[in-house]
This record gives C-alpha cells, sequence and structure tokens, in this order.
C-alpha cells in the first residue's frame, strides 16, 4: 500500500536580490529585483506503508524542502502528493495527527519547561486520549531510557539527550509515518548507534514507515533498504541498497594480515588504500576471488577478509561518473 505518492513535485523561491553597500540597499528599497530558485524540478516517487527509506544529496539538494512539503509546512509550486491519501498542505490539522516530524537543527520541545511537561503539552495539542498518552508515553520511556530525563528543562539536557527527547516526542501521538531530517547531526559515535538502534525498533515493532534525510551515510547503511539520491532538485536515482552496489560499487576493499611486514609489488602498491604494518587493505577492481588467489600465491598470508566498500565511495563514484 503506497503511504506517500509524489508526482512531477516542483518548488520555486523567490528571492530578492540586493545590491552591495549602502547605495545598494536605499535602491533596493523603491526598485527591487528577484530572481527565481527552482529547489525542487519534478520529483518522483511511491514509499510503501512500513518501509525506511534514504533521501539523500548534497547540501541544496532539495531534501528539506521536499521533507517540508511532505508535512505540510510549504506548498509546492505544482505536482501531485499525497500522504496516507491526503494532500499535506490542505488537510494539515488531519494530516499531522498521523505523521511525526524531527528536524535535527530544531527542537519541537519546549525550551525551559522539563521534557514531560513537552510531552504533555504534545498529548493536549494532538488531543490523545489519556489511556492512549499514557500507554504510548511510557512505552517510548523505556524505549529511549528517558526515565532520569523526564524532570529537566530541555535547555538543560545535551544534544544527544535532546535528540532522544524529540523523537520520543514526534511518537506521542503514534504517527504512521517519521521524517527525519539529519536526525544524528552532531551526535558522538555511541549515541548514533542508540539513536539508530531506537529508530530501527520502532520500525521493526509499530511498522512505522520512516524517511530519512541525512549527510550521515552510515545512518543510510544502519537503517534503510532503499535509497533515492536526489540533486539540483531532480531525482537521479531510486534504488535498493543491494542494487546500488550491484551498478555502482564494483570494487571490493580487500583486508589483508600478513605473517609479516610485506615487500609489495608496484602493482599492488598502487592498489593500498591503509597500511598497518601487517595489516593492508587493498582495493580490488577485478574479480575477488583472482585478487585473494594472486595475494596468497606471492606472500605468506595469515588472513583474509572481503569488504562491501562503504556507501560514501559508490555515491562519490556515480557522481563522478554523472558529472
Amino acid at each position: 500500500m503506497k503511504q506517500i505518492h509524489v508526482r512531477g513535485l516542483s518548488k520555486t523561491f523567490r528571492v530578492a536580490k540586493r545590491r552591495p553597500g549602502m547605495i545598494g540597499a536605499v535602491t533596493g528599497l523603491f526598485n527591487r529585483s528577484y530572481t527565481d530558485i527552482e529547489a525542487l524540478c519534478g520529483i518522483d516517487f511511491d514509499i510503501q506503508a512500513g518501509e525506511m527509506v534514504g533521501y539523500i544529496g548534497p547540501n541544496g539538494a532539495g531534501k528539506s524542502t521536499t521533507i517540508k512539503i511532505l508535512s505540510g509546512i510549504l506548498v509546492p509550486s505544482s505536482g501531485e502528493c499525497l500522504v496516507n491519501g491526503i494532500v499535506p498542505w490542505k488537510q494539515r490539522i488531519r494530516h499531522v495527527a498521523q505523521i511525526g516530524v524531527v528536524f535535527g537543527q530544531r527542537t519541537q520541545l519546549w525550551w525551559d519547561l522539563p521534557v514531560v511537561e513537552s510531552f504533555e503539552l504534545l498529548r493536549d495539542i494532538y488531543q490523545v486520549a489519556e489511556q492512549d498518552y499514557r500507554r504510548e508515553v511510557n512505552r517510548l520511556i523505556d524505549l529511549f531510557g528517558l526515565s532520569d530525563l523526564l524532570d529537566i528543562p530541555v535547555r538543560q539536557l545535551s544534544l544527544g539527550q535532546r535528540v532522544k527527547c524529540d523523537i520520543a516526542s514526534a511518537l506521542v501521538h503514534s504517527p504512521k509515518i517519521l521524517f527525519l531530517d539529519e536526525p544524528t547531526i552532531g551526535l558522538d559515535a555511541l549515541t548514533k548507534a542508540n539513536v539508530r538502534t531506537f529508530i530501527k525498533e520502532i520500525n521493526r515493532t509499530q511498522n512505522v514507515t520512516v524517511l530519512l534525510t541525512t549527510h550521515d551515510l552510515g545512518d543510510i547503511e544502519a537503517l534503510c533498504d532503499r535509497v533515492i539520491l536526489i540533486n539540483r532538485g531532480q531525482c537521479l536515482i531510486d534504488s535498493s541498497l543491494v542494487e546500488l552496489r550491484k551498478r555502482y560499487g564494483q570494487e571490493r576493499h580487500v583486508i589483508v594480515d600478513f605473517e609479516s611486514v610485506p615487500i609489495l609489488s608496484e602493482a599492488h602498491k598502487s592498489l593500498l588504500i591503509a597500511n598497518e604494518e601487517t595489516q593492508i587493505t587493498f582495493l580490488c577492481k577485478t574479480n575477488a576471488a583472482s585478487f585473494v588467489s594472486q595475494i596468497t600465491s606471492q606472500y605468506a598470508v595469515k588472513d583474509i577478509a572481503i569488504a562491501e566498500p562503504p556507501i560514501e565511495s559508490i555515491v562519490s563514484e556515480y557522481y563522478e561518473k554523472e558529472s
């Protein structure tokens, strides 16, 4: 079942031009000129119920603009968009009752109030029945480990604590869809891992559909089976991670543990990625089995591992081919 349906979605922003200096500022008061910036240029995609989809691209690609349209914050210039059968910007009250949104650089919690009071306010805003609210909040407190944070004002939370509380607050009303815009920005490795675990658990236990935008492609590898890559407001790739690797990730990383520090041939030196004395990582551009056979026949080897290239290198490779 399609939960999100997007066809020909476009958004153009009209931006005032300003000349430099005082004269330019005064001139702009009486004779203002404008330029049009196309943030989205007719994008198409569908997302099924229960999917976790990574929505990636460079800065200015149109990711946040798309999220804001899907959540009803922005009105598109043209195109069709349905979320749970609702046009987001036309039926906003009905729409927001079925979605949760987290913007990593902003919070929807009340800055000077304890976390639990923010939850209570959100319960009133979304008109959640008391019994349903208690059941859901208790589940979220257990899932996110928030019991020690409930009475602390939001402004006193660390970034990682606030992000966990923000994601929990977006789920207080049991939404069917969760939009996450850079949810792990600025987090340390351990907190990132915890947040990823929480998102996986929500998707697994509640069948919540997740659309995730991020510059940390580790989030994508950890959470998503499908990737939509956009740039300059256009969809470039819509594919599963498996297909993306098959199509653009033909290279492999071969990690070799040698018996002793090897004297490598010039050909093998040219394939070096990392060198830690007896453990060396090679970039294999040919058949991995042939490469391993060649290494073991020429050097004394203790162990070998073959790894898929990280998603970052696949995306970079795609950009290089398309540029």
